[in-house]
């Protein structure tokens, strides 16, 4: 078995794989893709990791948000262009509050892929394979839908490709430009309460823009944003083709994304997904879940972070409102203690997923913001950086999540629940949430509460 950091993962029992037809498929797929050109390029991933240490050193902030799972029938430029529209409001809110840079991943071009609990699903009787993602097979519940089909590792590599040149268009060609603030705005929630506080905001740096030109300083870097974008890295074939070791520095980069994460699923150390990522050299996410321990954790950092690299490793914390601050406080101190220096990082949407009367599931906008809020209390109390939020959001205007500003109730799930797997946060109930979240770092009181709480 080849040591080599694309393969070494194969001699390790590899949980969350597909059951593929057979081999020769798989193996022609790959191959293609062991030729293609690489998404992303290694000098992005080492910019990411530069920017996401600044965030272990509480210099900055990480804003990640996307679809919890992509479908290639809904790769369209407007959908992208909202979530995008919606990660950069919600960065505008946060800067403003914390004057923090913040670095803005989006959950894009690449999220094909999901774990699931079962390899199966029985409706009325019938067992047919679980919905793993397009990347993997059709949501349709029939048995040529659901059947793993390794040629949509293609597909999803050039639906990954089709996206990613959209995102570069709008982050480089104009659209980020903050002198586009306002529009950003126009025709999703300006007519809200959270609309009408981000108008102030637009207004405040407009000025400061018009300001800064006056006196002459050059305001040519305000017209462009960094982003970048990052998936949970679950298909090791996927990954593994897409391989790609720099012969100037013998370093060796996943360039299917700039940040790929463990899942709570897949974070076995003994497991293939933690051999795979201790072989690469992007920076990397592992999500911690309520079981996680500090032996755990400290071993993960041991193997994924021996060299101690600030912005290497990130961990995303989905304990549960009911549970984070029991669980978070123990994994904090017990890796300080260590003198690791990661970036530490609130998912506030797995651990607070529940069944709606109607049968949907759903989040509560409450529990989502409970769980950031214990996020944010426990760190201010020990002293730490709360880094960030790894949200599911989308630009559009669904209802998927109960609760908000502009509630969405129990009653309307079914007017636009579109998600192919879980809930996610509305254009309205996401930027609703950056200004709370930016009241929390905000506010002294908050870390008072904490500390005396």
């Amino acid at each position: 078995m080849s040591n080599s950091p694309a393969d070494s993962w194969r001699s390790y029992p590899a949980a969350q794989q597909p059951a593929w037809p057979g081999d020769a498929e798989l193996q022609s797929v790959t191959r293609a893709l062991g030729s293609a050109p690489p998404l992303v390029f290694a000098a992005e991933c080492e910019l990411l990791r530069e920017r996401l240490a600044a965030v272990a050193r509480g210099e900055a902030l990480m804003l990640q948000g996307g679809d919890c799972a992509e479908t290639f029938d809904r790769l369209t430029a407007d959908a992208i262009h909202g979530k995008i529209r919606t990660l950069l409001q919600m960065a505008v809110v946060l800067t403003h509050a914390t004057s923090l840079p913040v670095v803005k991943v989006g959950r894009l071009a690449g999220q094909y892929a999901k774990p699931r609990s079962s390899p199966f699903e029985r409706r009325d009787g019938v067992d047919l394979p679980s919905y793993r993602g397009d990347a993997v097979n059709g949501i349709e519940f029939t048995p040529e839908s659901r059947r793993p089909d390794p040629w949509r590792l293609k597909r999803m590599y050039e639906a990954s490709a089709t996206t990613l040149n959209l995102v570069r268009a709008l982050t480089k060609g104009g659209f980020a430009d903050l002198g586009q603030v306002h529009a950003w705005n126009r025709g999703f929630v300006e007519h809200s309460e959270a609309g009408a506080r981000y108008e102030a905001i637009a207004d405040e740096i407009d000025r400061s823009i018009a300001f800064m030109r006056a006196c002459g300083v050059d305001t040519t870097q305000l017209t462009t944003a960094e982003f970048f974008v990052g998936h949970e890295g679950l298909l090791l074939d996927y990954e593994a083709a897409l391989t790609r070791t720099e012969a100037e520095t013998g370093r060796t980069y996943a360039t299917s994304g700039h940040l790929l994460w463990i899942g709570e699923r897949t974070r076995d150390i003994g497991g293939a997904h933690v051999e795979y990522f201790s072989r690469i050299d992007n920076p990397i996410a592992v999500k911690l879940g309520p079981a996680a321990t500090p032996d755990s954790v400290l071993a993960l950092i041991d193997r994924l972070d021996p060299l101690r690299r600030p912005g290497r490793l990130t961990f995303v914390v989905r304990a549960g409102a009911d549970r984070v601050r029991d669980v978070l406080p123990v994994l904090v101190e017990k890796v300080r203690a260590e003198g690791a220096q990661v970036c530490w990082v609130s998912d506030p949407m797995h651990g607070n997923t529940v069944t709606a009367p109607s049968g949907h599931k759903t989040r509560d906008f409450s529990a989502i913001l409970d769980e950031v809020r214990g996020f944010v209390e426990v760190h201010h109390a020990l002293g730490t950086h709360p880094g960030g939020v790894h949200m599911e959001l989308t630009g559009d205007d669904v209802t998927e999540c109960v609760g908000g500003g502009n509630a969405v109730l129990p009653e309307d799930l079914h007017h636009r629940y579109e998600t192919a797997c879980d809930p996610r946060l509305n254009h309205t109930q996401s930027l609703d949430l950056a200004f709370l979240l930016a009241e929390m770092y905000r506010d002294p009181g908050t870390r008072r509460a904490a500390t005396t709480g």
